[in-house]
């Protein structure tokens, strides 16, 4: 049986499946990580292969457990955290899926969530879900596996598709798979769907007749940190007997790691994409500024928390962009030195609307412009154009935030692999006028997942005996004068709105 001297968790990401090894102290023994392929058959359209992924995940467990020194039978609880929306569809008798996975920045789905909009079924799902219909959730995704890959629909009614995002796929393949793999998700998986009710945490049967999808192939909806647990893992898998006691959405996994655990914390994560959240209590707060609002967590039997949300698709990837299709620099950290070569920007911005707009715009029509371009101009104003439009668009999340919660930030706790960037984080501070903060340890999002199963497994008592885990790393105070600051975000507003209108939603691209 499973020991009790560390937690394991798995943060399975958009671009890389990273595995580590916590001790009762919170603090890390071991990780292991490895990338996967973006797969981009067509303008748009972003895929993985969920086998590719279930491999990953089962070679950094063996990897982060080996580089520990110890093995399953140490662990006393495992804790899933996700790439959230990204949708996968498997045959349970095979374990086969039935497509590459549809990502979450995907835009396949535009003209099904412009239908749904303009008939008017988009301020129910706002209702009901709190989200907008839009390309970034599953329902969309789901209804076109349905409606395009061969053999699917009919499938369903011999029992042979599951549906699920990233964590649903892992947990059925870590308790056994065709041999007996469970079928769950967890609240905040579920909530990003546009299928679950925000107050009854059940899926909706009107919201699914919209789609047209059969509830028989959803998960079972369970809470975050679960003291029933998910199931364990299979004697023949990589954590034989482990148990599966936690499951979060990425950037609620993040609100946890940074112990956002009071109403008015607030978190951003910069990663491929960076997600801003505050945490609203024990109510959802609807948004009427372009947000979402979201489950935060469920700790057990408690109610459910909530969060608003402002989700941006392209900041961490803006800079792969520089490196991987422009070739400017060799490596992410290059932006940093060559950004700081020069004093300002030169004039230049760079909205990265790679997957058009997400909050607060939520506009699918846009694309990604560099404007205020001129003959002065080098590869290092565009770099530092980069930086600021990862701090602009989270300005303008965090105005959205401010409007509809009427708490003002004191502070920003951040986390991700773009806050190794100390200029970026600078010029965060400079353009929301607060504090940043950066926690010694910014793998949050792992150590959220940690976190929510060893409090499923009493590995710790309650919340209360995390907060001496946490410690700032490092706080950057804003320079910029209040003039300047307004100034700059006048100007990056200026340049969103060049990117607005330039793909016509009635023709493909």
């Amino acid at each position: 049986m499973p020991g009790d001297g560390y937690v394991c968790s798995i943060d399975q990401g958009t671009t890389s499946t990273r595995c580590i090894v916590v001790d009762r102290a919170g603090r890390e023994v071991s990780r292991a990580q490895v990338e996967h392929e973006q797969v981009m058959p067509r303008q748009g359209w972003v895929e993985h292969d969920p086998v590719e992924i279930w491999n990953a995940t089962q070679h950094v467990v063996v990897k982060a457990l080996a580089s520990a020194g110890i093995d399953a039978s140490a662990l006393a609880a495992l804790g899933i955290a996700n790439q959230r929306e990204t949708t996968v569809v498997w045959n349970p008798r095979t374990g086969q899926p039935w497509c590459n996975a549809i990502v979450w920045q995907d835009l396949r789905t535009d003209k099904i969530a412009a239908a749904i909009e303009a008939d008017g079924r988009g301020e129910v799902i706002r209702h009901r879900t709190g989200l907008p219909p839009a390309t970034y959730f599953s329902a969309g995704k789901m209804q076109w596996i349905l409606e395009n890959v061969d053999g699917v629909r009919d499938a369903t009614q011999r029992g042979e598709a599951l549906f699920g995002t990233i964590e649903t796929w892992l947990l059925w393949n870590l308790s056994g798979g065709v041999d007996g793999g469970i079928h769950v998700t967890d609240v905040t998986n579920a909530s990003r769907t546009m299928l679950m009710e925000l107050e009854s945490l059940d899926w909706d049967e009107e919201l699914l007749a919209f789609f047209d999808i059969p509830r028989s192939i959803l998960p079972e909806i369970r809470p975050s940190s679960d003291r029933r647990l998910y199931g364990r893992g299979h004697p023949a898998g990589p954590l034989p007997g482990v148990p599966l006691a936690a499951a979060l959405g990425d950037q609620q996994a993040a609100m946890v790691g940074q112990l956002c655990l009071s109403p008015g914390d607030a978190k951003s994560t910069y990663g491929t994409g960076s997600f801003l959240l505050l945490n609203t209590g024990d109510r959802p707060v609807r948004s009427h500024n372009g947000l979402l609002t979201t489950v935060c967590y469920q700790l057990g039997d408690a109610p459910p928390v909530y969060a608003l949300e402002g989700s941006t698709a392209v900041t961490g990837a803006a800079v792969q962009w520089l490196r991987d299709q422009l070739g400017i620099v060799g490596d992410a950290a290059e932006v940093e030195q060559l950004a700081a070569s020069v004093p300002d920007n030169g004039g230049v911005h760079f909205v990265p609307a790679f997957s058009g707009l997400f909050a607060p715009y939520w506009r699918s029509d846009a694309r990604g412009a560099i404007v205020g371009l001129s003959r002065f101009n080098t590869r290092a104003h565009l770099a530092r154009a980069t930086l600021e439009a990862i701090a602009f668009q989270t300005r303008d999340v965090a105005d959205a935030m401010v409007k509809d919660s009427g708490v003002a930030l004191e502070v920003l706790r951040v986390d991700g692999g773009v806050t190794a960037n100390d200029l970026c984080m600078q010029i965060q501070a400079d353009v929301l006028g607060v504090p940043v903060s950066r926690p010694v340890f910014t793998e949050t999002t792992a150590l959220g997942a940690a976190y929510a199963a060893g409090l499923a497994v009493g590995f710790w008592g309650d919340v209360s005996d995390l907060h001496g885990s946490w410690e700032e790393g490092r706080r950057w105070h804003p320079e910029w004068d209040p003039e300047r600051r307004a100034t700059a975000h006048a100007r990056w507003q200026k340049a969103v709105a060049r990117t607005l209108d330039w793909v016509d939603l009635d023709e493909d691209e």
